[in-house]
């Protein structure tokens, strides 16, 4: 999800749900950003 390995599951004192929320929409950015490239790449080749 684009944190590093650890960063939420090696806090002892973090209970599962509490891990989940932490990270919440994590993965979304990343999403997003090849969303845009693909629509960027769409774009490009539809005005060429």
């Amino acid at each position: 999800m684009g944190l590093p390995e650890g960063h939420i599951t090696d806090v002892d004192r973090l209970s599962i749900n509490e891990m989940l929320k932490l990270v919440g929409n994590g993965v979304v950015p990343q999403q997003a950003e090849y969303a845009v490239r693909e629509l960027l790449t769409h774009l490009e080749a539809a005005v060429l």
